[in-house]
C-alpha cells in the first residue's frame, strides 16, 4: 500500500505552503476581483454584468428586464458566485450620485444618497445606459479578445471595446491584497477633450492637459479647494483632493438668516450627515442653529440649516466646514491593471493606455471589415464572370448530374474558387435580372472603395489616430454635458480659530480680586452726561473692577502682572456673563501664580516687527519693547519688565515707535514727552525713569498723547475733564510735569485718565459695578487746572474706578 502512487504522501513545509498559497489568493483577488483593468475601467464582475445585459439584448431602447434574471444569467454563464454581490454591483453601477454616468439604467428602487439599500432584484428592473450601450460597440467584429467562460460552454470578452473612457469618467475603487484603488470620476466632455489633445500633440505636458482637463467632475457637484492636490495625483497617481458642500445663505424674517446646502462632497452621506449636525448641537460645540431639516425631493437637494437671530452664517459655515463632512478629502491612489499586472498611474499615463486601447479596436475592427469586405468582393468578382458567362453557366448547371458536379464544373471552366462557385449556385434567379445585375456592380464598386480606404488606414497611423478622434468626438457631442463641481484655485489652509469665531467688538471687566467676563459692546446704550448708569457686574465683597477694556474675539489679549509678567488669552476664549454676573475667575483661564495680580492688559492682532509695547510702573518707570518679543506659545508667561523693589507694572500701550506718551498721577500732575527718547529694549530689561514723582504720589495712567486730541482724566468722586492735549507742551522724559487737575477734597484724587476725540464715547466704571456709556463732547473742555464737571453720580460709598474708550472698527482701521 505504501507503494500505491495514488496514496502516497508528501512532506511540504507550511511555511512555504503559506507563501505559495497566499500569493495564489492576492494574485487572483488583484487580477480577477478588485481592481479594474485601465483599458475598459471595469473589474471582472462588472464587465460580466453588462455583457450579460448585451447578450440579452437590453439596450438602451429596449424595455427594462427584472435585476433578478439579470443576475441568474450572470451566475449561469459567466460569474458563478453570490447573487447579492452581483446585485449590488448591478446596482451601484445604475446609481447616480456614486456613478458620474451610470453605465446602467434603473427602474425601480435603487437606494438613495442618504444610504438607503436597493430594493430586492425581484422588484427592480433595469437596462444598459447609453454610456453602457458605448462599452459595447463594435464587440462583434473581433475588436477584443475571447476565452472561455468558467465551465466553457461559451465564450466571454477579456475586455470590452469601451468607446465611453470609463476609468476616467466614473473612476474606480477597490481593495485588494496589500494594495487599493481610489479615482475620481471626470467629465466627459473634458477627457475627451484631453485624449484629443495628446492625440493631436502626444508630447503635450502635464500642465497644457489640465488646461482642458482641470480636475474631477463629482456626480454630486459640490466644490474642490485647490489645485495642488489635482496636480500631485495627476503627476504621481496619488494625492487627497479637498472637496466642500455647496451652500448658500438666504435671509429669513426678523432679522435671522439660514445655511442652505444643495451639493454635497462625493460619497457623503446626507443622512449621516444631517445627524452630525444635529449632534454637534446637542454636545453644545455649534450653538448657533436653531432648525435643522431635510427638504429634499425630486427637484433636487436641500438641507435647512437655520441659524439664530444676530448669529453670523459665516462663522458657521466655517464651523461645519470643520467639524463635519461638509468638507472632506477625496483620496487619489490610481492603481490600475496594465498588462494584468497593477501599476500606479498618473493622468498621461491613464490617458495614453485608454488612447492605445481605441487604436487597438480600431486597428482590429478595420481588419475585420477589410477581411469581411475581400470576401464579399471575392464573391462579388464570381458574380461578375457569371454574369459575363451567364447562358454558359446556366447551361453546365443544367447538365450537371449533382450540386457538387456543378461546382467543381464551374470551378474548372471559369477558374472560380470553391466559395465562389458555391454563391453561384446559392444565387437566386431574381438576381439575374438588368436592375439586380447593376445592383451587383455598384456594390462590386463601393467594396472596391472600402477595401482601399480601410488599407490606407491601416497603412497609414496618423489616419487611423484621426479616426479614433473622430469617434470621441462624436461621443462627446452625443453624451457629453456640462461640468458639475466647481474647482476654486485658492488652496485651502487649516482653520485659524478665527474662521470659527464671529468676529465683534466685546467689554471685557477684570476686577481687582480677579475675575473676568465679557459682554457685547451694546449692551451699554449711551446716556447723556451725569446719568447713573447700568449695574455692569454685582459686586463681591471689597471687590470692584481694575480693568476695563474693549477687545475684538478676534484679538490676543495680553495681560501683563504686578510682577512684571505677561500671559496669552484669545478675547473669544473669555467666558462670556451676564450684565450683572461677577465673571470667571481669571486664574482658570491663565496660570497666574497666587500673589500675581493683572495689572495691565493689550490687545493685539498679530505681533509685527513694526510695532512697540511701551510700558509704564506705578513709580514712573518707562520701558518699549517690540511686540515681536512676546509671541510665543508658552502658557507659563514671559517675563515683561524687571521691576525695582515695591514697583508694579500697570500699563502698556501698543506703539508704532513714533508716538507722544503722556503720564498721569493720582495728585493731578501729568508730563508729555516723545516715545523716541526711550530706546527699544529687551524684555528682561528694567527701564528708565519717565516721572520724578513726589512723595506719595504714583502714576495713575498713561497714554499716547497727539496734539489733535483731548486728554480727558476723571477723579474718583466721579468728576471729569478734558483739555487740549496741545496745552501740555512736550518735555524730556523724567521731569516733574504741570499740573493737569486741581485736586481737592470736592474732586478726590485722580483714578484714571484716556485720550479720546468728541466724536468718541467712554464707558465709566465704579467699584460697585455702575457702568455708564456716553459721548465725550458731553464733557465740557477746560484748561489744565480746572476741577471738571460731574461724569457719573455715585451711590454712597461708591468711587469711580476707571475709564474704557469705545474705539469704532473705522479707527482701529
Amino acid at each position: 500500500m505504501a507503494d500505491d502512487p495514488e496514496r502516497q504522501v508528501e512532506d511540504v513545509s507550511v511555511e512555504e505552503e503559506m507563501k505559495s498559497s497566499f500569493l495564489s489568493f492576492a494574485v487572483s483577488v488583484i487580477r480577477a476581483r478588485a481592481l479594474p483593468d485601465v483599458r475598459d475601467g471595469l473589474k471582472p464582475s462588472q464587465l460580466r454584468i453588462l455583457y450579460g445585459m448585451h447578450e440579452e439584448r437590453l439596450s438602451p431602447n429596449a424595455s427594462h428586464a427584472k435585476c433578478a434574471g439579470i443576475v441568474g444569467h450572470t451566475i449561469k454563464y459567466y460569474h458563478p458566485h453570490g447573487d447579492e454581490g452581483i446585485y449590488l454591483t448591478l446596482a451601484r453601477m445604475a446609481q447616480d450620485w456614486l456613478a458620474r454616468y451610470p453605465l446602467v439604467h434603473g427602474h425601480g428602487n435603487f437606494g438613495s444618497v442618504d444610504g438607503d439599500p436597493p430594493g430586492a432584484m425581484r422588484y427592480t428592473e433595469a437596462r444598459l445606459s447609453p454610456y453602457g450601450a458605448q462599452m459595447m460597440v463594435d464587440i462583434e467584429k473581433d475588436t477584443v479578445d475571447w476565452q472561455d467562460n468558467f465551465d466553457q460552454s461559451k465564450r466571454e470578452p477579456v475586455i470590452l471595446p469601451a468607446l465611453f473612457p470609463n476609468l476616467l469618467c466614473n473612476g474606480a475603487a477597490g481593495i485588494a491584497v496589500g494594495m487599493a484603488t481610489s479615482m475620481p470620476p471626470h467629465n466627459l466632455g473634458e477627457v475627451v477633450d484631453a485624449c484629443c489633445l495628446l492625440i493631436d500633440k502626444p508630447k503635450t505636458s502635464l500642465d497644457k492637459v489640465m488646461e482642458v482637463l482641470p480636475g474631477p467632475d463629482f456626480p454630486t457637484g459640490g466644490l474642490i479647494l485647490g489645485t495642488s492636490g489635482i496636480r500631485d495625483a495627476y503627476l504621481t497617481g496619488r494625492g487627497s483632493i479637498v472637496m466642500q458642500a455647496r451652500a448658500t445663505i438666504e435671509p429669513l424674517d426678523h432679522g435671522r438668516a439660514a445655511i442652505i446646502v444643495t451639493e454635497l462632497p462625493y460619497q457623503v452621506n446626507k443622512a449621516q450627515l444631517v445627524q452630525q449636525i444635529a449632534e454637534l448641537v446637542n454636545a453644545k460645540k455649534i450653538q448657533t442653529i436653531s432648525g435643522l431639516r431635510d427638504e429634499t425631493d425630486r427637484t433636487g437637494m436641500r438641507v435647512v440649516i437655520e441659524l439664530k437671530r444676530d448669529a453670523n452664517p459665516h462663522v458657521l459655515l466655517n464651523q461645519l466646514y470643520r467639524h463635519t463632512r461638509m468638507r472632506t478629502t477625496f483620496p487619489v491612489n490610481a492603481v490600475a491593471l496594465v498588462d494584468g499586472a497593477p501599476r500606479t498611474l498618473g493622468l498621461l499615463d491613464l490617458l495614453s493606455l485608454f488612447i492605445d486601447h481605441r487604436r487597438v479596436v480600431v486597428t482590429r475592427r478595420c481588419q475585420f471589415e477589410l477581411n469581411r469586405a475581400r470576401e464579399r468582393a471575392h464573391i462579388l468578382e464570381g458574380y461578375r464572370i457569371a454574369l459575363r458567362n451567364l447562358d454558359a453557366v446556366i447551361e453546365l448547371i443544367k447538365k450537371s448530374p449533382d450540386p457538387a458536379a456543378a461546382r467543381k464544373g464551374l470551378v474548372k471552366r471559369f477558374k472560380l474558387s470553391e466559395r465562389q462557385a458555391q454563391a453561384i449556385l446559392e444565387l437566386m434567379l431574381q438576381r439575374l435580372t438588368n436592375m439586380e445585375r447593376k445592383k451587383i456592380e455598384e456594390e462590386h464598386k463601393e467594396i472596391i472603395k472600402q477595401i482601399a480606404r480601410l488599407e490606407d488606414l491601416l497603412a497609414n497611423p496618423r489616419k487611423l489616430m484621426r479616426v479614433v478622434r473622430d469617434e470621441l468626438v462624436t461621443l462627446k457631442e452625443k453624451l457629453g454635458d456640462e461640468r458639475r463641481t466647481r474647482i476654486k484655485p485658492e488652496e485651502v489652509s487649516e482653520f485659524r480659530i478665527e474662521d470659527l469665531v464671529a468676529e465683534e467688538d466685546m467689554v471685557i471687566t477684570v476686577t481687582r480680586d480677579g475675575y473676568i467676563k465679557r459682554l457685547p459692546v451694546d449692551t451699554y446704550r449711551a446716556q447723556g452726561r451725569g446719568g447713573k448708569g447700568v449695574i455692569g457686574l454685582t459686586r463681591k465683597e471689597q471687590d470692584h473692577v481694575e480693568h476695563l477694556f474693549i477687545a475684538s474675539t478676534h484679538h490676543t489679549i495680553l495681560f501683563f502682572t504686578n510682577r512684571g509678567k505677561v500671559y496669552h488669552l484669545r478675547a473669544h476664549e473669555v467666558p462670556p456673563a451676564g450684565r450683572q454676573a461677577r465673571g470667571t475667575a481669571i486664574i482658570n483661564l491663565i496660570p497666574i501664580q497666587s500673589a500675581e495680580i493683572v495689572t495691565a492688559t493689550r490687545t493685539v492682532k498679530g505681533f509685527a516687527q513694526d510695532q512697540y509695547l511701551f510700558m509704564a510702573t506705578a513709580q514712573g518707570t518707562v520701558k518699549k519693547t517690540r511686540v515681536s518679543e512676546f509671541d510665543t506659545r508658552l502658557k507659563g508667561g514671559l517675563i515683561a519688565i524687571k521691576l525695582a523693589p515695591k514697583d508694579e507694572l500697570c500699563w502698556v500701550k501698543l506703539t508704532d515707535g513714533d508716538q507722544r506718551i503722556v503720564l498721569v498721577t493720582q495728585k493731578g500732575t501729568a508730563i508729555r514727552f516723545h516715545e523716541r527718547d526711550v530706546r527699544p529694549m529687551g524684555r528682561t530689561a528694567a527701564g528708565v525713569r519717565g516721572i520724578r514723582l513726589r512723595k506719595g504720589d504714583r502714576v495713575v495712567g498713561v497714554e499716547l498723547a497727539p496734539d489733535d486730541l483731548d486728554l480727558l482724566v476723571i477723579s474718583e468722586r466721579g468728576l471729569g475733564k478734558r483739555t487740549r492735549l496741545a496745552e501740555y507742551r512736550v518735555i524730556g522724559r523724567g521731569g516733574q510735569g504741570v499740573i493737569t487737575l486741581d485736586v481737592t477734597r470736592r474732586t478726590g484724587l485722580v483714578v484714571d485718565c484716556k485720550v479720546a476725540s468728541p466724536d468718541d464715547d467712554i464707558l465709566v466704571i465704579t467699584e460697585k459695578g455702575q457702568i455708564i456709556r456716553q459721548k465725550v463732547a458731553d464733557i465740557r473742555r477746560t484748561g489744565r487746572v480746572a476741577q471738571g464737571v460731574i461724569v457719573i453720580r455715585l451711590d454712597k460709598g461708591d468711587l469711580a474706578a476707571g475709564l474704557a474708550r469705545v474705539v469704532s472698527r473705522e479707527d482701529e482701521a
